[in-house]
Formats: C-alpha cells, sequence, structure tokens
C-alpha cells in the first residue's frame, strides 16, 4: 500500500509518467423487442426482457498527473491481450518515455511473464525495460486510479445495452477522445501519512 502511495506523491515526470491501468469485463446485451422511442408525453419505454451475447473486456489506463485516458476493448482478456496493451502504451502513446510507471492489480495476467508468452525474447525484453511496476495489495484494488477511470466509464460513457463489440469500441473511443480535451487531472489526496493513521490496524502490533 504505502509503495503505491508515494507513487502518487512523486511530481510530474514525462520521462517517468505515472499510469494506472486495469482491465473490467462489459457484458454483451442485445434486445429481444425493440425499444419504443420517446414521443411527445411519453418516455422510451424498453422491455425488461434481453439476451446475452457474450462478454467484452475493457483495458484502461489513466495517467492521474495529466487526466490523460487509454482504452481498448478486446473480445478476451488472455494474456496476450495484456502484452499488446503494454506494448501500445510503450510504443504508442509514451514514445519518449525512459520508464512507464505502472500501477497495476494482481490479476494472474499483469506480470512481466506474458510479454515472454506473448513476443519473441528480444521484444519481450525491449518492453520489460521501459516499465517500472507497482502492484496495489489484495483485497486493495481501490489503491488503483484505474478504478476511478473505470467508474467514469461506465456511469457516463458506456449505456446499460450494448450488443455489438464494435459499436461498443466506437462509443469508447468517442468519449476517450473528447475526455482527453478535457484533460481532467485527478487529485489524489490519502497519503502514506494518512494511512499509518485511518489504517493503522492494519500495520503489524510492536
Amino acid at each position: 500500500m504505502e509503495d503505491v502511495l508515494d507513487v502518487y506523491q512523486r511530481p510530474y515526470d514525462p520521462s517517468y509518467p505515472v499510469v494506472c491501468m486495469d482491465e473490467s469485463p462489459k457484458q454483451l446485451i442485445g434486445e429481444v423487442r425493440e425499444p419504443l422511442p420517446t414521443k411527445p408525453g411519453s418516455i422510451e419505454k424498453v422491455d425488461d426482457e434481453y439476451v446475452r451475447l457474450g462478454v467484452a473486456e475493457l483495458f484502461l489506463a489513466v495517467e492521474p498527473l495529466t487526466g490523460k485516458m487509454i482504452a481498448e476493448v478486446e473480445s478476451k482478456r488472455a494474456k496476450k491481450d495484456w502484452a499488446q496493451f503494454i506494448r501500445d502504451l510503450v510504443d504508442v502513446h509514451y514514445p519518449t518515455a525512459k520508464k512507464i510507471v505502472l500501477v497495476m492489480d494482481n490479476l494472474n495476467t499483469h506480470k512481466l511473464s506474458s510479454l515472454y508468452e506473448a513476443f519473441d525474447p528480444e521484444e519481450a525484453h525491449r518492453l520489460r525495460d521501459k516499465l517500472e511496476l507497482h502492484y496495489t495489495p489484495k483485497h486493495g484494488s481501490w489503491l488503483n486510479v484505474a478504478e476511478i477511470g473505470f467508474s467514469i466509464l461506465k456511469r457516463q460513457c458506456i449505456p446499460f445495452r450494448v450488443a455489438d463489440i464494435n459499436v461498443l469500441r466506437n462509443t469508447v473511443k468517442t468519449f476517450i477522445a473528447q475526455r482527453n480535451t478535457e484533460k481532467r487531472v485527478v487529485n489524489w489526496q490519502f497519503t502514506t501519512g494518512d494511512a499509518r493513521i485511518k489504517l493503522r490496524h492494519l500495520y503489524p502490533e510492536l
């Protein structure tokens, strides 16, 4: 916990950007009956019945000190999908960074070994050297700023029912592009000092 909190206290450095990433599933849901559109004096009417059409996986990265958000929608959450997302971070989104300071949850796919399963050893090694990894503790995903990003994304962007993964991709892409123009930074205020007071029950008794 303190490791992640100390990372959040670092001053902004474009050569070492602090980036928080996470992933989350999104159920694809189709309508059984077409909704009745709104009309004067009547709201839209949607049937309670629906059909499940599989699951999409959302990958999200948030840079707290600039407000930059990066999102990809994939059809699955395999190690190779995570590895490709990381390569895009390194080569497309932060090509001039010396290292990306990456904060993540302890999911089984979020490992450097995933890079070696996805790419040849030279490429995996190159990507590995561009990362400085910091993991949130077990049951401590609230420490990951990407959780805030997902809350924003799901409340403001993604409709409850979306049936097609390509529609989902386009919806997310449009929202992220607009969001990035606004440059809304994250004002993280919970520090290591706060943790030692408010969460002292987590520390060993000496």
